[in-house]
């Protein structure tokens, strides 16, 4: 079994060497904790005993190995879209608004992880909503 022995963040990825000398290297996104940490925030973690996860207690964020190496990449939606046109929506607010977690909100906005036709139907509206609220004032 790999090991992790080395974490770096490169751009917008987290960078992981493993004691086999393989490199892995997956999109923050698939990770909105860790994407929003502060630079001082993510370089404050814990290796864990087998060497295959890693955490980080200030943020109260953990990853295994398994996912920096499962191939997945993120995919656009029209969630994600909606947040890209209006960068000013709060992503922590929405989430509240709607009464999810907001890390679920943030998977479904960067991507990784697909929504149910119901689910994203329910946040749509949600924004939609909100437009008509604002065009009313």
């Amino acid at each position: 079994m790999e090991k992790i022995v080395k974490i770096s963040f490169c751009g917008n990825d987290i960078c992981v060497v493993t004691d086999s000398g393989k490199k892995y290297r997956k999109a923050l996104e698939f990770f909105p904790t860790l994407k929003e940490a502060t630079p001082s925030q993510r370089e404050h973690y814990q290796i864990n005993k087998f060497g295959d996860a890693v955490r980080w207690a200030e943020i109260d964020e953990d990853i295994h190995l398994s996912s920096l190496t499962d191939g997945i990449q993120p995919t656009e939606n029209a969630i994600s879209e909606a947040f890209r046109k209006f960068p000013i929506l709060n992503v922590s607010e929405l989430a509240r608004y709607l009464g999810m977690h907001k890390s679920l909100l943030s998977k479904y906005i960067y991507g990784t992880k697909k929504p149910s036709e119901k689910r994203e139907k329910e946040i749509l509206d949600a924004l939609r909503e909100l437009g008509r609220q604002l065009a009313n004032i």
